[in-house]
């Protein structure tokens, strides 16, 4: 009896999973839920996602994200346009499905195009900027350069950017590595055209890719036959956006996603009374970076800013200043606000792109035999050990190497030591602020000479005078003067302090001994 009883448990199950196997594809299983037309994917649910839908674009969200917001966004609106096709559109929260995440080895903002229900050979998409970008990149996916052909005229009289192919036939493979492009670039305009007019309206030879707006050729790309996608895809990106981009949060996904991993970023008050000239200097040098730097700056007056300042330690009362970092190895270089001309910025970022620039870092390392110089060479980890100390009265040059002013000043720097040499109680030195942390505010312009008092107290006084011998020397006696004075009352206050110590100490020991 419990024999048979095993065998119908054991034959039901059988037909149950025949009757589902045998299921049309499409009707196999209920998947919800939805929502706008979007699928929630879970583990439970994946697999069978994966069976019944013949194209499946996933979506790897980190839903309390701007990024994951937006594009969360772009997938509804796309989803409301594919209802009836082939295509489903899904999305799986990283966080709530970690394993699920893992298992599939994807990552935050990963999207990728199951096809035919294969998990292991997805396609990847590029993050899109709307939904539109989305069924541009569905559409060109399986299509081809011909249906790009465009009217000369219509390319023409678009407002907005178009990259154009020009070429005689579609059949070579330049036609290919252009519309991979194309493909891999969703969010931006592409057509094909073969009109001869081109070559007398723009100058330009068969087999060029350019860029046009309004009629206005901005920039052209020569195709060879060793061009690759890649250096397509760079030429594009970097040519279609303005040589300086003002960083926002609808500018950060472009800026992050840029190939050029060199970011030259100007903080700045948009309101300050020499905006309008730094920021067209920065500009104006931008032009003969592209390609290898790219130029934003940062309103520091702009309090969603907040978060960018604090990575990068720019307090808003430094500004303007430039910092530059590469996004492989996040070492970040440093131009303080001094003059920001054209020639400053162009000779910082060629030093940087030489390799000679000091990145911007704590501290450097001390130099060896710093102390037996005339001029003592500080670095952040002695500045504060030199400068406060108690006992001497220290004269700091705070320079920039990329500064012509600031090397001005070193012959006169040295002038100083070597007139001071015999005074023990001076010290001469200097400071690269743009390769070690300074922690004052009250430093001013570079190159800016501050004098460290011999006071017990921190203090810093600002020379402002005429960059002359004895002018120095004038300032640093004076203010030597004025420092005795308050150190008296500094070491008054000292032997307060020492006697109300001692006699505090005298009560503990004489209330321990009557205890005892």
């Amino acid at each position: 009896m419990r024999t048979l009883l095993l065998l119908g448990v054991w034959a039901l199950c059988l037909c149950v999973f025949v009757a589902a196997d045998t299921q049309p594809k499409g009707q196999e299983y209920d998947l919800s839920p939805e929502k706008d037309e979007v699928l929630q994917l879970t583990k439970g649910n994946f697999k069978r996602a994966l069976r019944k839908y013949e194209q499946l674009l996933v979506y790897f969200s980190a839903p309390l994200t701007v990024e994951g917001h937006r594009v969360s966004e772009a997938f509804e609106g796309a989803a409301a346009e594919l209802q009836g096709s082939e295509v489903k559109l899904a999305v799986i929260d990283v966080k709530n499905e970690k394993n699920l995440a893992e298992e599939l080895n994807a990552t935050d903002h990963t999207i990728r195009l199951y096809i035919s229900g294969d998990k292991h050979n997805p396609v990847s998409c590029p993050v899109p900027q709307s939904a539109a970008s989305i069924l541009t990149w569905l559409k060109r996916r399986v299509g081809s350069a011909s249906d790009l052909i465009t009217d000369l005229s219509q390319i023409e009289a678009r407002e907005e950017l178009t990259v154009v192919g020009f070429f005689k036939e579609l059949n070579q493979e330049y036609i290919q590595v252009f519309y991979a492009a194309a493909t891999d670039l969703p969010d931006v305009h592409f057509a094909v055209t073969q009109n001869i007019e081109v070559i007398s309206k723009y100058g330009l030879t068969y087999d060029t890719i350019f860029l046009l707006k309004k009629s206005k050729l901005t920039q052209a790309y020569k195709m060879l036959p060793q061009t690759a996608k890649e250096e397509l895809i760079v030429f594009i990106t970097v040519y279609q956006m303005d040589p300086v981009t003002e960083y926002t949060g609808k500018s950060a996904p472009q800026i992050l996603t840029s190939p050029v991993l060199n970011h030259a970023l100007l903080f700045i008050k948009e309101s300050s009374a020499d905006f309008k000239e730094i920021h067209s200097a920065f500009h104006n040098t931008a032009e003969a970076f592209r390609l290898k730097i790219l130029f934003i700056w940062v309103n520091v007056e702009e309090p969603r800013n907040g978060r960018l300042m604090e990575y990068f330690r720019v307090r808003d009362f430094e500004a303007p200043l430039i910092r530059l970092v590469n996004l492989t190895d996040h070492i970040t270089y440093h131009l303080p606000s001094e003059t920001l001309d054209a020639e400053t910025i162009k000779t910082f970022c060629q030093s940087y792109l030489e390799g000679t620039a000091k990145p911007k870092m704590q501290s450097e390392e001390i130099p060896e035999g710093w102390e037996e110089q005339p001029v003592k060479e500080l670095v952040g980890m002695t500045l504060e050990e030199v400068a406060f100390n108690p006992n001497k009265t220290v004269f700091v040059l705070f320079y920039l190497p990329y500064s012509k002013a600031s090397h001005a000043v070193f012959p006169l720097w040295e002038e100083l030591a070597e007139a001071l040499k015999d005074r023990e109680d001076t010290v001469i030195a200097r400071i690269d602020a743009s390769a070690n942390v300074i922690n004052m505010s009250m430093l001013g312009s570079y190159p800016s000479l501050c004098l460290f008092p011999a006071l017990y107290a921190e203090r810093v006084v600002v020379y402002t005078g005429k960059r002359k011998l004895k002018d120095l020397i004038k300032f640093i006696d004076e203010e030597m003067e004025e420092a005795k004075k308050y150190r008296v009352l500094e070491d008054e206050d000292r032997r307060k302090y020492m006697k109300a110590l001692k006699a505090e100490e005298a009560k503990k020991v004489q209330k321990i001994k009557e205890e005892l």
